[in-house]
């Protein structure tokens, strides 16, 4: 395939940004979205260029760390799959690609498609922990919790903390983010000794690190590449009424 992509380039935070076009010729279908601007960064060195930065780790849909806007969705749209697990089968001959970095306020560009998403640190930093000594792992294993209840745990558990539901929402919220983290722990036996302390302190940190609120879109789970559900936002919401209640 042939393509054209658009590409954000910024030499930092404080520098302006703008779209830059390259070409990216021969590109094999079997190619990830990655490895295709591997290419394409190798053609740029080749020419004395600056190469394209960009985030990525595992490259396993595992991290979370390849926080791109593939056509002005985050993660080029398709369900369950982060940038990086992107096959370039997904597009045709001839397209144009346009990529950005996440767009939100408590996410600012280092450079080109690189984002700073310290925020989402803090939050967990604020309560996204067990304080409480539970043990060593025979301990947790003697522990019944009943299969439901772990079940929606570990549902909640698979957000890997990519920042794709604060780029798709509108406000730039990150409730889907942080009910997921609070969910995950206070279904637990472990985690329900703070989980009044725990979302107060989470969405205090959330607030002033500078994100929106939700309106409930859905925008955030329909690009959520782990598919968290806003049912956990529900949840978030009734366990941050019931903090407010008892003063935590």
């Amino acid at each position: 395939m042939n393509l054209t992509l658009k590409v954000w380039r910024q030499k930092d935070a404080a520098s302006p940004g703008r779209f830059e076009t390259y070409p990216a010729p021969d590109v094999s279908a079997d190619m990830s979205f990655l490895e295709m601007l591997d290419v394409v960064n190798e053609g740029l060195i080749a020419e004395g260029k600056d190469p394209i930065a960009f985030d990525s780790d595992c490259r396993e849909g595992i991290c979370g760390t390849c926080s791109l806007v593939i056509n002005g969705v985050a993660h080029g749209g398709h369900t369950g799959t982060t940038a990086c697990q992107l096959h370039m089968r997904h597009f045709k001959d001839g397209d144009t690609i346009t990529i950005e970095p996440w767009r939100a306020r408590p996410f600012p560009v280092l450079r080109d498609l690189v984002v700073d998403r310290a925020a989402l640190d803090l939050i967990i930093q604020a309560g996204g922990f067990v304080s409480v000594n539970t043990g060593g792992a025979p301990d947790g294993n003697a522990l019944p919790i009943p299969k439901p209840d772990a079940e929606e745990a570990m549902d909640a558990a698979a957000c890997i903390g990519c920042g794709a539901c604060v780029a798709a929402c509108k406000n730039a919220s990150a409730m889907l983010f942080v009910s997921a983290k609070v969910s995950h722990l206070g279904l637990l036996p472990q985690g329900k000794v703070e989980r009044e302390r725990r979302v107060a302190r989470m969405v205090q940190a959330m607030d002033d690190a500078g994100f929106g609120a939700c309106t409930v879109t859905g925008s955030c789970e329909a690009v959520c590449p782990k598919g968290i559900s806003l049912a956990f936002i529900a949840r978030m919401n009734r366990e941050y009424g019931r903090a407010l209640l008892l003063g935590a």
